[in-house]
């Protein structure tokens, strides 16, 4: 068990024709069972021809239709990325993630309030996502598989380098991950922290989570707040950007401060509040965890 994906995924990657799509597909495929999971790949210039033996179709719904995938991950540069999405959701696959940075802010509330109105299935992780690995089974995403390794702490970040942060530190204690999910640092995103919570509440394969949030919006503590009610197992929770003034954007897009609202402190206080271990270090974050099983 694992949550969003396992050995037995079958993924589509959209843009793998272009530099980056074919380095981290090939990346993914040497990882533990990528070589039977990445089935397909799409672009309409292209379709008939190859990738390494990848066959290559004109649309999401050809490469479903003909290999049963399941899953896209998404490398389309930021001008046409918000269309990939929403090719995926109306192939009705299970899930997209999309990797791409940049994409523009009016594209994605589009994409995202199409896929409300229609109720459409389709979960999207991201945009500017690392994307997700259930270790020793199989990666989806620009994330270095060398540092995970199996075992019963979920992962769930904002912050890419942060996600690799927390899984190098459970390795390092032999800990290991059920699953590492980055969510992406984008103001209009798809899954939200609670709403992996939620998956990893329900798994039986997760005994804890390490929870990583940033400063900006509100999905942290909308998490604590669900945390709070219903949550079985420990979490232990850090907040980048606790020294970030008002008003000004820190690296990612979505991570900036409004109206005195969304700053790590009052996100830290919140959290605490709910029962989830707080640090304000982001090297204690593992150690906590190991404590609290």
């Amino acid at each position: 068990m694992s949550i969003l994906i396992n050995k037995n995924t079958r993924v589509i990657t959209q843009g793998m024709t272009g530099k980056t799509g074919q380095f981290h597909t090939r990346m993914c495929r040497e990882y533990a069972n990528g070589k039977e999971c990445f089935v397909a790949g799409v672009n309409p210039k292209k379709a008939g021809e190859n990738f390494e033996g990848i066959p290559i179709y004109g649309s999401v719904a050809d490469a479903k239709a003909q290999t049963g995938a399941t899953v896209s991950v998404i490398y389309v540069p930021p001008a046409g990325a918000a269309a990939a999405i929403w090719e995926a959701v109306e192939a009705d696959l299970d899930l997209a993630i999309c990797i791409t940075e940049g994409i523009p802010v009016r594209d994605m509330m589009e994409v995202r309030d199409r896929m409300r109105r229609e109720n459409r299935k389709t979960l999207l992780l991201g945009p500017n996502c690392p994307g997700v690995i259930t270790p020793d089974e199989l990666k989806i995403g620009i994330m270095p598989g060398h540092i995970h390794r199996k075992g019963r702490v979920g992962v769930l970040s904002r912050s890419g380098t942060l996600t690799y942060e927390a899984v190098a530190q459970l390795t390092e204690l032999g800990l290991g991950q059920s699953t590492a999910i980055g969510i992406g640092g984008d103001p209009v995103n798809g899954l939200k922290h609670i709403d992996v919570m939620k998956m990893f509440n329900d798994d039986p394969d997760t005994d804890a989570v390490i929870m990583i949030g940033e400063i900006g919006g509100g999905d942290e503590e909308e998490a604590a707040y669900w945390i709070k009610e219903h949550m079985k197992k420990p979490v232990v929770g850090f907040i980048a950007g606790v020294t970030a003034p008002a008003g000004k954007r820190m690296g990612h897009a979505g991570a900036i401060i409004s109206g005195g609202k969304g700053t790590a402190q009052e996100k830290l206080e919140i959290m605490d509040a709910c029962g989830i271990t707080v640090t304000k270090n982001p090297s204690e974050m593992a150690r906590l965890l190991q404590v609290l099983l």
